[in-house]
């Protein structure tokens, strides 16, 4: 009986299993995380690439991974073959203009959507989307005569406002989400304790949003520096773009392909510039709302 009971009243403590991930699905992950950096890195290896090879190496039908060859003339000739200091200036100011107002009125947008309750309320966020899915080029038409009424025809303020037009609903969007994300109790403590609508939201709301900010500012950047064919359609060769001037390389006698690598890699430049110096933000703002509590 005791034997029985001691049995009976003893209690046998097992350890938590632990369960490990395999080996082989971590270096899975790991061989597919290489192959997407090698497929999106490539042509960006290939543009610097050709752009230090002779010309004659660009058109190789043996390519080489490596240049056998490193030279500058590419860069001296994508400088020399048309004005490149004009077209980049251009682009950065559009680019700037741009981002600075579609930040400051996306962000009023955003937060009227995101925070107060009004009728159409949801046909505007309806809309907002159904504007990112018109293709831009079914627009040239209609953009084209509305600036030629506006005599905003071949001038950068009226390029300033067609990209605003398709970045304007993607930046609103994009800050609604981060919005969203800030727990609104927030704001109601910091008026608790004494503070206006306004200033709760410019000491907890807008610290908060600032690595958003700066994700939407970036993305929004890159769209209108890229931008090619509103820029190649409203403009003249006089106010084009670091994008279309890159046509210059397109000639009679075929395509320098060396030096249109070579201007390509100078106007990639200031992204990189701008991604190294925002990088920290950038990470913050893409991260942000993965995490509530």
């Amino acid at each position: 009986m005791s034997a029985a009971n001691a049995q009976g009243g003893a209690s046998v403590t097992r350890a938590p299993a632990v369960t490990r991930r395999p080996r082989k699905s971590k270096l899975g992950w790991n061989l597919l995380g290489l192959l997407v950096f090698v497929t999106a890195g490539f042509p960006v290896y290939w543009m610097i690439n050709t752009a230090f090879k002779p010309a004659k190496d660009a058109i190789d039908p043996d390519p080489h991974f490596f240049p056998s060859t490193f030279t500058l003339e590419n860069f001296k000739r994508a400088l020399d073959i048309a004005d490149f200091w004009g077209p980049v200036t251009r682009s950065l100011l559009v680019s700037t203009v741009v981002v600075v107002i579609g930040i400051a009125v996306g962000l009023l947008a955003a937060l009227a959507i995101s925070r107060f309750a009004f009728r159409g309320r949801k046909i505007v966020i309806v809309g907002i989307l159904a504007v990112q899915m018109v293709p831009l080029v079914a627009m040239i038409i209609p953009v084209f005569l509305m600036l030629n009424d506006l005599g905003q025809y071949d001038k950068l303020s009226g390029l300033i406002i067609t990209y605003l037009t398709f970045i304007l609903p993607f930046t609103v969007w994009t800050l609604r989400g981060f919005i969203v994300n800030i727990p609104k109790e927030l704001e109601e403590a910091a008026q608790v304790d004494g503070c206006t609508p306004t200033g709760a939201f410019l000491r907890v709301v807008f610290p908060l949003l600032a690595p958003g900010m700066v994700a939407t500012s970036v993305y929004g950047f890159i769209q209108a520096w890229n931008e090619y064919l509103y820029a190649l359609m409203l403009m003249s060769q006089q106010n084009q773009t670091a994008t279309v001037w890159l046509g210059n390389f397109i000639t009679k006698n075929g395509t320098e392909y060396a030096p249109m690598m070579a201007g390509s890699t100078m106007m990639a430049v200031p992204i990189v510039i701008l991604f190294l110096l925002v990088q920290r933000k950038m990470a913050a703002g893409l991260t942000a709302g993965a995490v509530k509590g």
